[in-house]
């Protein structure tokens, strides 16, 4: 590494240093997975090969097929094999899945629960119907975790050639992860097990298989990382506050990808007052979404940005949902967390923040990949926009607090 890569890290690594009680871990592997698919296949793998336990914190939870695999087969397997499982899957976001697929896994003995409930006839049933789980969080064995915005759902079953039909359901989704060993797997363990004990969730094995939560773990590699477990709730929306940070701090270029992108007026003014103080700013967003309003609230905004220098591209071939953002080759993060409103003030999530040259890397390429695919949009474009985006972007903005 040269030295233009030290001086560009070494203000970074100062500003997250302090943000949150998480340290900066150093010695793990982190792999990028660049899709849905690559990432739910290498989940699959991870599920056959454990052998004390598997902990899953999921916004949706669904019996997802994937290359003649099933997950309720594969983590009905893992029972037969003595594997403790435990998942926590949110209650909104997993309204569609039948009941029957919870229903086979308790009966083997895995152990479930439904976060906020809305059915208040349902145990852990409160009035916070709002504030949702929206993490996606796989330990196994506490050696391997998965995060990012991959959930466990049958959408990532459609291939790319699907591009955008009129069901989202159908359509190909665009998206990405991390799978991680080394140090910090203990701290993702740390935020599954904080959930599901704050939450009431049932005795996980008493002491003797707790032990096996939290191996000794060696350098598996030399990424530096923390991992960020924001509960806006508890007053933790601790993905903001890095995010806002590595904004503010940045000197060169910023690449942001976001599945939801409506941002709050100090989100939006950071990225403005980023560009005109030089820093060439990308923002890869979705030109297709399965919540309309989202959208026109985002576009809404597109004309202060790109007045600001902001360049925007528009994702047409499928639906965008990755989060992703690398700053100045050195600051990237990935994972659950949404550019909007909903993940700063309502959504309990979990983020990687990563620090190096590598995977920032990995995380631009990724990056320039969706742009060089998606739709450039300029001042004048956006300015010619039809009557009716106007009316819908306008429409939006008053319900944006609840994106």
């Amino acid at each position: 590494m040269d030295s233009s890569p030290d001086r560009a890290l070494a203000p970074h690594e100062a500003r997250q240093d302090p943000l949150s009680e998480c340290p900066v871990l150093d010695g793990n592997d982190v792999h990028l997975l660049h899709s849905g698919h690559a990432a739910i296949t290498s989940m699959f793998d991870e599920i056959e090969a454990a052998r004390h336990h598997l902990h899953l914190e999921y916004y949706i939870f669904d019996d997802v097929h994937l290359d003649n695999r099933s997950l309720v087969c594969l983590l009905l397997a893992a029972r037969a094999r003595g594997v403790q499982v435990a998942l926590i899957y949110d209650s909104v976001g997993s309204h569609a899945t039948p009941g029957a697929v919870f229903g086979r896994l308790e009966a083997a003995g895995a152990q479930v629960m439904e976060f906020r409930p809305i059915n208040p006839l349902r145990r852990h049933f409160t009035w916070h119907l709002n504030d949702r789980d929206h993490r996606k969080l796989m330990v196994i064995d506490g050696k391997t975790a998965f995060m990012g915005g991959v959930n466990l759902s049958r959408i990532y079953e459609n291939p790319q050639a699907s591009g955008v039909t009129q069901d989202p359901r159908k359509s190909f989704w665009h998206d990405c992860a991390i799978r991680l060993r080394g140090p910090a797997v203990a701290w993702a363990q740390r935020v599954f097990l904080e959930t599901w004990d704050a939450k009431g969730g049932e005795d996980l094995g008493g002491t003797d298989l707790a032990d096996g939560f939290f191996p000794v773990l060696q350098a598996e590699g030399h990424q530096k990382m923390r991992i960020e477990a924001s509960a806006p709730l508890e007053r933790r929306p601790l993905y903001f506050t890095a995010l806002r940070a590595a904004i503010a701090e940045a000197r060169q270029r910023i690449l942001l990808a976001t599945g939801y992108f409506v941002p709050s007026r100090r989100d939006w003014q950071g990225l403005a007052d980023a560009a005109a103080r030089g820093v060439s700013i990308d923002l890869v967003l979705p030109g297709h979404a399965d919540v309309a309003g989202t959208l026109h609230a985002g576009r809404a905004l597109y004309g202060r940005l790109l007045e600001a220098g902001v360049r925007i591209h528009e994702v047409q071939d499928g639906l965008l949902h990755a989060k992703a953002a690398t700053i100045d080759g050195v600051w990237s993060v990935i994972g659950s967390s949404n550019f909007d409103r909903r993940s700063y003030r309502f959504n309990n999530e979990v983020d990687a923040v990563l620090l190096g040259c590598d995977m920032a890397e990995q995380v631009e390429d990724l990056l320039r990949g969706w742009m060089r695919r998606a739709e450039r949009i300029t001042l004048d474009h956006w300015r010619r926009r039809p009557a009716r985006e106007r009316i819908a972007e306008y429409a939006a903005r008053l319900w944006e607090r609840y994106m």
